[in-house]
């Protein structure tokens, strides 16, 4: 019987810390992880990214004999047990290192209410192309402060735009929407294309 896993996703020092936490098929395969994790974060799909597990790197396209092809690779190959983590690194300018952690490889059968789903979260992901962490730490350092001489910049680039006052913009760093993550992890495992490895054993 093919297993669950609930997973946990750390935005690696981010402060307050960016987290969710969320269930896929033992036996999904990296490319497809890499998918999940872009909506249950937040991303926009911009940037290369990898996995590493202990030395070995997985990436779409390998160059070099520490790099395997991820399409080849099912996540339960590489965690076994409780506990057990890989990196995930998306913006190779930018540096997004995330840590994923498998809490139960045996996630309850009667609670699966579709192939990849979000059961929970705190904070919006940073806004693409800000720097990494510590860039990310600077822009809301500057939306805090209506002197700084970047406030008004940094304003548009956490609100999209929108007319929102500092305090608005500050609690929007702190949302997290897990039922739209849900909306977007359905209409994927619907419409998402086939790959080297069948979605399911």
């Amino acid at each position: 019987m093919n297993s669950f896993y609930q997973l946990k996703i750390v935005l690696q020092d981010s402060n307050p810390a960016i987290w969710r936490r969320f269930v896929v098929p033992g036996f999904i395969t990296l490319d497809r992880l890499h998918d999940v994790i872009q909506i249950v974060m937040g991303w926009e799909e911009s940037h290369l990214h990898e996995f590493i597990f202990k030395k070995q790197h997985y990436t779409m396209q390998p160059e070099s004999p520490h790099e395997q092809e991820e399409g080849m690779v099912r996540l339960g190959e590489l965690l076994k047990r409780k506990g057990n983590s890989l990196t995930y690194v998306y913006d190779f300018g930018d540096n997004w290192s995330h840590e994923i952690i498998l809490e139960d490889k045996n996630y309850p059968e009667d609670e699966i209410i579709m192939p990849y789903f979000c059961l929970e979260g705190e904070c919006a992901c940073p806004p693409e192309d800000c720097g990494g962490v510590y860039g990310y730490a600077r822009v809301l350092e500057a939306v805090q402060d209506p002197h700084h001489e970047q406030h008004e910049d940094m304003m548009d680039i956490i609100s999209n735009g929108s007319d929102l006052s500092p305090d608005e913009v500050i609690e929007y760093t702190k949302d997290f929407n897990c039922d739209e993550v849900n909306s977007f992890l359905a209409l994927y495992s619907v419409w998402s294309r086939d790959r080297l490895l069948t979605m399911f054993e």
